[in-house]
């Protein structure tokens, strides 16, 4: 683009990224709708209020042939809400894109191989973080973002707080689990997180001011899926659904 143009794409870029924020959406949703306003700008190397709706058919036509339907129905929704509410336009040609209605069900590993899982990590935090999402059925994100404070050991009980949909909820807190995440804390004693992003000295550690990478801890266990032998796709990886809590002290 030339530069009078790329700054008004700037502009109408930072009016998409403050709209999302205002509509009290998630940061990840913020960077997939966000990402596809640059995709669609970067394939034309235009913005995208010039385009035509054959230009449209002819993007998403190639959008479909380089990626999923997932990335397709996202793609098509952060274009929906930035024509809606930064352009001030109808989406006359939403009709032309229609991802396909598919449920899939994720796999759901057994007690024996997340307890495989387990005693393959060879760090301390991965091993506790698998037992915790498993054993209270979370999603990878809410075990990420437990905080000291959610821990209410007199009732075994965990504050899960914004989790899909913004809302919170409490799930039991099994001993063995409470047990696990007390030896992780009294490793680095962070004021605040369970699960802080940080290696190196305790005092880096303590002061850490963020989670456990998202994307590092994925990658992290799907090498022990590797290692463990286990052809299943890991849940909390691959879907946004709670995960169905394991009982460890079943029969």
């Amino acid at each position: 683009m030339i530069p009078t143009e790329q700054k008004r794409f700037d502009a109408l870029y930072e009016q998409h990224l403050r709209g999302l924020k205002l509509h009290g959406y998630s940061a990840s949703t913020i960077d997939v709708y966000s990402r596809a306003v640059r995709r669609l700008s970067g394939y034309y190397d235009c913005i995208p209020d010039q385009l035509s709706v054959e230009q449209l058919e002819v993007y998403f036509a190639a959008l479909v042939d380089s990626h999923s339907w997932a990335t397709v129905r996202v793609d098509r929704n952060g274009l929906q809400f930035f024509w809606k509410y930064v352009l001030k336009r109808t989406w006359d040609w939403l009709e032309i894109i229609k991802p396909p209605q598919v449920r899939t069900l994720p796999d759901v590993l057994t007690i024996g191989e997340v307890e495989q899982l387990i005693a393959a990590a060879r760090k301390l935090r991965y091993r506790v973080f698998i037992l915790t999402t498993y054993s209270m059925g979370l999603r990878l994100s809410e075990t990420l973002a437990l905080e000291v404070g959610d821990i209410d050991a007199e009732i075994h009980r965990v504050h899960i707080r914004r989790g899909k949909g913004h809302k919170d909820r409490f799930v039991p807190l099994p001993d063995l689990t409470y047990s696990a995440l007390r030896a992780l804390w009294s490793r680095h004693r962070h004021p605040h997180l369970l699960f802080p992003n940080a290696v190196g000295s305790p005092e880096r550690i303590r002061t850490a001011t963020t989670h456990m990478d998202r994307g590092g801890t994925q990658k992290a266990v799907k090498v022990l899926l590797n290692e463990c032998g286990i052809k299943k796709r890991f849940p909390f990886i691959h879907c946004a659904t709670a995960l169905p809590p394991i009982c460890w002290n079943a029969a």
